[in-house]
């Protein structure tokens, strides 16, 4: 029957009625306006996402976007680990919250509302989102610049553009991304130790690392990855290809093995 057409036969339920339509209406329009639509990430990919990031009880897990808390309590309860999350809607905070102490985690994790773009994230050593592409892209520079180089940063469904991701898996269709966050290694650096004397002029794009070595005045090609603070990069000499593999602290990079130390000139 066509609801229309049925006669009111009853004043106070139509003026309860009324009533619950103008607090539906207060309600939606007290709503914040969202860049991201809310849709939950299944459990099963909440789990992967942490496997990927190889969380543990002494990481400090931060959610961009954080919906009903899930990433953050799974890390806590299921890892020990802590953190917190970040959504500007706040039944989402409301939700977290409630799911936080269901599972004995508030002593854990935390929840607030902020704009994810404002919010302080260099406490991370781990960083989860289930954003859109371009917000990952609007976020990037400050993940590179404000995270610690070898933190770990998840997306579920979405890229960090021409940031090329370190690993990629699917669970039941949907993409998981994974980055470690590259150390700055660009520029000149003087390389000695171990029967080593050169010069190194590396150039970078996010992991990736080009560049010349002078050695004795020769000019030599320099390729190389980053993974996190750690360096590898190979000279080609005379058709073999020497490896180097060091950590990066500051304006030093340390051998892993050769006895060799590199420092920024």
């Amino acid at each position: 029957m066509n609801s229309a057409l049925v006669p009111v036969r009853d004043t106070a339920c139509s003026m309860i009625a009324v009533a619950g339509l103008g607090i539906s209406i207060a309600l939606a329009q007290s709503e914040p306006e969202l860049d991201v639509v809310y849709v939950p990430t299944p459990q099963e990919v909440v789990d992967r996402m942490l496997e990927m990031a190889e969380v543990k009880a002494n990481d400090f897990v931060i959610d961009l976007g954080c919906g009903d808390g899930r990433m953050v309590v799974t890390a806590a309860s299921r890892y020990g680990a802590r953190g917190y999350g970040v959504d500007i809607n706040p039944a989402r905070i409301t939700e977290s919250n409630e799911n936080a102490k269901n599972a004995g985690v508030t002593d854990k994790v935390s929840f607030k509302i902020a704009n994810l773009f404002e919010e302080d994230i260099s406490k991370a050593s781990v960083m989860t989102m289930y954003l859109l592409n371009d917000i990952n892209v609007r976020l990037r520079p400050k993940i590179l610049s404000d995270l610690k180089p070898g933190s770990r940063v998840v997306s579920h469904a979405f890229t960090m553009g021409d940031w090329e991701h370190d690993a990629h898996e699917q669970v039941s269709s949907k993409n998981i991304y994974f980055w470690y966050v590259p150390a700055k290694v660009e520029g000149k650096w003087r390389l000695q130790g171990g029967g080593q004397n050169l010069v190194l002029d590396l150039s970078q794009k996010y992991q990736m690392v080009s560049g010349k070595a002078d050695i004795g005045g020769r000019t030599i090609d320099v390729t190389g990855r980053l993974k996190g603070a750690e360096l590898t990069f190979s000279i080609d000499r005379d058709g073999t290809k020497q490896e180097y593999k060091g950590v990066v602290e500051g304006n030093e990079i340390k051998a892993l093995a050769g006895g060799w130390q590199a420092r920024k000139t």
